[in-house]
């Protein structure tokens, strides 16, 4: 007669059984904890709020290094002040904002703040941001070919200006 494996290791198996008596001990004490301290957390935050700027006569003046394509209703381009072509055909842009970084790394037309930051390679400290103006009343895919446009030429970041914030 054979034995079976369990009397061969001399007993029966070993059930497993997890006490948990602790640890509901532990979540009535964090629970105590949290009941205590939730009524003294602050309910109320103070927010500061910028105060109105006084009252000034002198013009603001624009940055020098700031980029402004306008795409008119009639689809022309302007970067700046200066025509540059049109929606349909946005080479003599990008050949414009070409020509304008490659300037300003030669003089080394850094952004604000970046001046010093030598951590940043050279051309990414370079001012190459290019705002984009249009009509609300313009296709959605007029705006992408000058952005595609402005992109292919090195603008970095381009941000989008809001004519009206009333509505």
């Amino acid at each position: 007669m054979e034995m079976s494996s369990e009397n061969k290791r001399g007993g029966s198996t070993a059930v497993p059984y997890i006490n948990v008596t602790p640890l509901i001990d532990v979540l009535l004490v964090l629970l105590i904890i949290f009941m205590v301290i939730t009524p003294l957390k602050p309910t109320r935050f103070k927010a500061l709020v910028p105060s109105e700027p006084p009252p000034s006569t002198e013009p603001i003046k624009p940055n020098p290094l700031t980029l402004v394509v306008s795409i008119e209703s009639d689809l022309s381009l302007k970067l700046n002040l200066d025509s540059v072509g049109s929606a349909n055909d946005t080479a003599p842009l990008s050949t414009s904002l070409t020509q304008i970084f490659k300037d300003r790394r030669a003089n080394r037309a850094y952004e604000p703040g970046k001046e010093n930051r030598v951590d940043l390679p050279e051309e990414e400290r370079i001012a190459k941001a290019v705002f984009v103006k249009a009509p609300r009343s313009l296709k959605y895919v007029e705006v992408v070919k000058v952005i595609d446009a402005i992109k292919g030429a090195g603008g970095n970041p381009i941000g989008l200006q809001i004519d009206d914030l009333a509505q």
